[in-house]
């Protein structure tokens, strides 16, 4: 059975939370800026989301018949179907795979954030906001194939 939290939890669950939060506003800011649909405040609730799930997972560990390694692939899968509805087909263009790949990243950082792996989540928020920055730049300056 779960005890109540003590202080140092509550601050180390704070502390987490706050990590995953900087992160997902860091890579939601750039989306924002490229007037995406899933920008600011969705990557930041997806990485807040992912880091809770993961730290209510941590509590269980060492339990008697608990995986709560179970919870990470759930929150894989969950953030796979969040993203798939930022995935559109219009003629025969498909538009927001880039967004969709982003919010995945953003469920990570919060998995990382909750896991302690803050050097790592730094790391990761820095490549996440280059990869869309400067390829985004390439690919915008890259002309369209006419594959008619």
């Amino acid at each position: 059975m779960l005890e109540t939290s003590t202080y140092e939890e509550v601050i180390q669950f704070s502390i987490k939370i706050a990590l995953a939060m900087i992160s997902g506003l860091c890579i939601g800011l750039e989306r924002e800026f490229k007037g995406k649909h899933a920008g600011l405040k969705t990557n930041t609730l997806v990485a807040i989301g992912a880091a809770v799930f993961i730290l209510i997972s941590l509590r269980y560990q060492g339990e008697e018949n608990v995986d709560i390694t179970r919870v990470l692939s759930q929150v894989i899968i969950g953030v796979g179907f969040l993203g798939g509805g930022v995935i559109l087909q219009k003629e025969n263009k498909i538009k927001g795979l880039t967004t969709a790949a982003t919010v995945w990243c953003s469920a990570s950082a919060g998995c990382l954030a909750a896991a302690g792996m803050f050097a790592e989540l730094a790391i990761l928020t820095v490549l996440v906001i280059l990869i869309n920055v400067v390829f985004g730049y390439i690919d915008s300056k890259i002309e369209p194939v006419n594959k008619d």
